[in-house]
């Protein structure tokens, strides 16, 4: 099948490359052309395991190409996926200009029958927007091109997004056409073969479908951050009662862990858009607005615990920071809790030393030459001269470091764990300070 992809970016590209991975011939676009052009010279914006490999071998096959041609994206694919960002406005709404965009420049280009996909995360009644824009160019074009708008949001998770889109939990298609449901299930019908996987539902409930994930997800670490919160004042071992709660089937063990806060790209601004949305309804959401509260406080425990050790004065003093994404296996560092925790760490008079695997060229881009803050080529030049280790993402090569080589690098040996990678007791019995999340020997 011929698909066409607008967007460049993490959705629009793993979408892309992996249709084309089962044989469709797929087309993406972008307004970027320097994007463009590295992904022609297979060079990636983004680090996303297995995403190089499958760009570079379908574009040498031929099954995917890169373009800026607006004319010969939409002439190309009766699939239109329009996947460009939707970031949040001021009031924490959905940003639609560009997903608008895209649907005004296919209303002006067509010139026969399309299926215009929103893949982007778009606040409910986005499809009847796009509807409404793309009819509007036709009555000002004088032309009349048969199309239908489809809601098939995505549910790729930042690291594993290629397995995800591969082998999908479900495949969501919002339509009010039988027709065009049946189209869909074809161009899924690679990644549908064990069973099926598709949902059809309605264009709305399909659009708050994705909202409703990602905001039961986030809620989910919040409620658990709440509890480390308060298991640290009763006595208690918060991941004591992690594994006591997760043994419920009905609980289970995913996005229980306590931790520093959440980030990335969709869950803080998908629990916006969704508390705005019902705003928009005269609905108060106070469980969405906890949720968001709570994670904004949780990206500052770790400060208040380095504050608390140092009694409230760290000037001068120098932190070895491991950890800079969001989460590991990206190097996505948008609402990331180690920008909240080395900016007023820095603005209180300490330095940081930081490594992240992959994440260094986005601090960089973010941070450029900012007094105050050193970015090591490894973890243990970030222990160099330092007087204590934050931990702030669980990166795996963290799990298991040689405890007595930090006891003797650290000035003053102490470790601040804002994942719980390590056992309190085992660090004691080192003759380092520790503190975790949550846990009983803070």
């Amino acid at each position: 099948m011929k698909v066409t992809v607008f967007g460049s970016g993490y959705v629009g590209l793993v979408t892309g490359v992996c249709l084309a991975e089962v044989g469709n011939d797929v087309v993406c676009i972008d307004v970027d052309q320097e994007k463009i052009d590295n992904l022609k010279k297979g060079i990636i914006p983004i680090y996303e395991p297995g995403l190089e490999a499958l760009v570079i071998e379908n574009q040498q096959a031929g099954r995917i190409r890169f373009t800026t041609d607006i004319q010969e994206a939409v002439s190309h694919g009766v699939f239109q996926f329009i996947a460009v960002g939707t970031p949040p406005d001021e009031d924490g709404a959905a940003d639609l200009q560009y997903v608008l965009a895209v649907a005004k420049s296919i209303a002006e280009n067509m010139t026969e029958y399309r299926i215009v996909v929103d893949k982007s995360t778009v606040p409910v009644g986005t499809a009847d927007r796009v509807k409404e824009v793309m009819l509007q160019v036709q009555n000002e074009r004088g032309a009349n091109v048969d199309f239908d708008v489809v809601s098939n949001p995505e549910f790729l998770k930042e690291g594993a997004a290629i397995t995800d889109f591969m082998k999908p939990d479900r495949i969501v298609v919002g339509t009010d056409n039988p027709r065009t449901a049946e189209l869909l299930k074809a161009l899924y019908a690679p990644f549908n073969r064990n069973h099926d996987r598709v949902i059809v539902m309605d264009i709305r409930s399909a659009e708050l479908t994705k909202y409703a994930a990602n905001a039961m997800l986030a809620t989910k670490i919040s409620f658990m951050n709440e509890l480390a919160n308060l298991a640290e004042l009763l006595g208690a071992d918060i991941e004591h009662v992690r594994t006591g709660i997760g043994s419920d089937s009905r609980i289970g063990y995913s996005f229980i862990y306590p931790g520093c806060g959440y980030g990335g790209s969709c869950f803080p601004k998908d629990v916006k858009a969704l508390e705005r949305t019902a705003k928009q309804v005269g609905y108060n959401a106070e469980l969405l607005n906890a949720v968001e509260n709570v994670n904004d406080r949780q990206k500052r425990v770790i400060i208040t615990k380095v504050l608390q050790h140092y009694n409230g004065d760290v000037k001068g003093k120098v932190f070895a920071l491991w950890g800079l994404a969001f989460k590991p296996k990206t190097d996505d560092m948008r609402e990331a809790p180690s920008r909240v925790i080395l900016e007023a760490l820095i603005n209180a008079g300490a330095s940081i030393q930081a490594f992240d695997p992959e994440a260094m060229e986005e601090a960089k881009r973010i941070y450029g030459d900012k007094p105050g803050l050193s970015l090591a080529k490894t973890a243990d030049e970030a222990l160099q001269g330092a007087n204590a280790l934050i931990i702030v993402t669980e990166w795996k090569n963290f799990w298991s470091p040689d405890f007595d080589h930090i006891k003797n690098t650290l000035k003053d040996s102490v470790i601040f764990d804002g994942r719980n990678l390590y056992q309190p007791e085992l660090l004691k019995k080192q003759g380092i300070a520790y503190y975790g999340i949550g846990r009983a020997n803070n």
